[in-house]
């Protein structure tokens, strides 16, 4: 019933875009996860969210660990608050520089992200799931469109514990998996290099790392690394 009122109001492609974030949730959620929410043009959203997973309004629901972000410099705030497991889900266009910066971060911290919106598109990859309104109406944040993204997606959440069986971890079945070798992770520099070393935050860690092939390197740099080296840097626009 709920499967087809989503497919039915949204579309199909939306919906099952919601299934497949709302899985991914309750997977990261039953994993420890923490929930980060982040809106910065439209902060109201970001307490919405949290309070809306925190602080269930149907009984026999559990509360999930969720925290709004705010402040002025919100990709440092999100930077010292994710942890390896945990979620960053942003509502905001895809133009808005602080939300592009943190998605394009997070998996350096081992985050998982969710980047609500509407209008012109992120770029593809931008986040790990992109739930998108194609309306380009300006007054879609106001409009309560994205609050049914949000409820929906708690709901859809909910029903996926509901069957302990979806909740295991997706498990590699080829003899060389490509998703959990070192074919260059991404790791953000905390540092500036020195002596053609830096120490680089990925989702594995802390972890020192050669920098010959790229130096100099300087704090806040995104590099690829791959058997201990950093192999190449990414962009402003998250090309290598």
């Amino acid at each position: 019933m709920i499967s087809t009122e989503i497919d039915r109001g949204l579309g199909a492609d939306l919906a099952a875009d919601l299934a497949a974030t709302a899985l991914t949730l309750a997977r990261q959620f039953a994993a420890g996860a923490t929930m980060w929410s982040l809106a910065p043009a439209w902060q109201p959203h970001a307490q919405h969210i949290a309070v809306e997973f925190v602080h269930p309004v149907i009984v026999g629901k559990r509360a999930l660990p969720a925290v709004a972000l705010a402040g002025p410099d919100l990709v440092d705030v999100t930077r010292v608050s994710a942890r390896p497991g945990d979620i960053v889900i942003a509502v905001a266009d895809a133009d808005d520089p602080d939300v592009r910066s943190v998605m394009r971060r997070s998996s350096a911290w081992g985050a998982t992200t969710i980047w609500i919106g509407s209008g012109r598109r992120p770029p593809a990859g931008a986040a790990d799931h992109v739930l998108w309104l194609e309306d380009p109406d300006p007054r879609a944040p106001a409009t309560g469109a994205f609050v049914l993204l949000y409820h929906l997606l708690w709901e859809l959440t909910h029903v996926c514990f509901e069957h302990p069986g979806l909740l295991k971890p997706a498990e590699c079945t080829e003899e060389v998996c490509i998703t959990c070798s070192d074919e260059g992770r991404l790791g953000e520099a905390l540092g500036a290099s020195e002596q053609g070393m830096a120490r680089v935050r990925t989702a594995n860690g802390v972890e020192s790392v050669s920098t010959d092939l790229v130096d100099p390197v300087a704090a806040g740099e995104l590099v690829l690394v791959h058997a201990g080296m950093a192999i190449s840097r990414v962009d402003r626009e998250g090309d290598s």
